[in-house]
Protein backbone atom coordinates (compact mmCIF):
# COMPACT_ATOMS: atom_id res chain seq x y z
CA UNK A 1 0.00 0.00 0.00
CA UNK A 2 1.16 3.35 -0.63
CA UNK A 3 1.73 5.94 2.12
CA UNK A 4 1.89 9.46 1.76
CA UNK A 5 4.84 11.38 2.53
CA UNK A 6 3.78 15.67 1.87
CA UNK A 7 7.34 15.76 0.46
CA UNK A 8 5.38 15.58 -3.34
CA UNK A 9 5.50 11.90 -3.66
CA UNK A 10 4.46 8.56 -2.14
CA UNK A 11 6.37 5.95 -0.34
CA UNK A 12 5.40 2.51 -1.88
CA UNK A 13 3.12 1.59 -4.64
CA UNK A 14 -0.45 1.91 -5.46
CA UNK A 15 -2.22 -1.70 -5.17
CA UNK A 16 -4.16 -3.00 -8.09
CA UNK A 17 -2.93 0.06 -10.48
CA UNK A 18 -0.77 0.04 -13.72
CA UNK A 19 -0.25 2.82 -15.91
CA UNK A 20 1.00 3.29 -19.73
CA UNK A 21 1.91 6.57 -22.30
CA UNK A 22 -0.29 6.24 -24.57
CA UNK A 23 0.80 6.83 -28.59
CA UNK A 24 -0.24 10.86 -27.90
CA UNK A 25 2.02 10.73 -24.69
CA UNK A 26 -0.31 11.31 -22.34
CA UNK A 27 0.13 8.82 -18.88
CA UNK A 28 -3.53 6.25 -18.79
CA UNK A 29 -4.29 4.64 -15.64
CA UNK A 30 -5.57 1.21 -15.54
CA UNK A 31 -7.24 -1.00 -13.00
CA UNK A 32 -5.21 -4.27 -13.06
CA UNK A 33 -8.05 -6.87 -11.72
CA UNK A 34 -10.74 -5.54 -14.58
CA UNK A 35 -8.68 -4.28 -16.63
CA UNK A 36 -10.51 -0.90 -16.91
CA UNK A 37 -9.08 2.50 -17.85
CA UNK A 38 -9.44 4.37 -14.78
CA UNK A 39 -7.97 8.41 -15.55
CA UNK A 40 -5.62 10.08 -18.22
CA UNK A 41 -3.49 12.81 -17.73
CA UNK A 42 -3.66 15.32 -19.91
CA UNK A 43 -2.48 18.92 -18.78
CA UNK A 44 0.96 17.11 -17.12
CA UNK A 45 3.16 15.07 -18.84
CA UNK A 46 4.40 13.13 -15.89
CA UNK A 47 3.63 9.94 -14.74
CA UNK A 48 0.82 9.25 -11.48
CA UNK A 49 2.57 9.29 -8.83
CA UNK A 50 2.99 5.53 -7.58
CA UNK A 51 1.67 4.07 -9.74
CA UNK A 52 3.51 0.96 -11.06
CA UNK A 53 4.39 1.15 -15.11
CA UNK A 54 3.18 -1.72 -17.02
CA UNK A 55 6.68 -2.87 -18.37
CA UNK A 56 8.40 -2.95 -15.03
CA UNK A 57 7.64 -5.78 -13.90
CA UNK A 58 6.18 -4.90 -10.29
CA UNK A 59 2.32 -6.01 -11.41
CA UNK A 60 1.45 -8.78 -13.28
Amino acid sequence: MAKNTNKGYRKGSVDNRTQFQNKNGNWVKRDTETGRIMDVKTTNKSPFKGVAKEDDGRRS
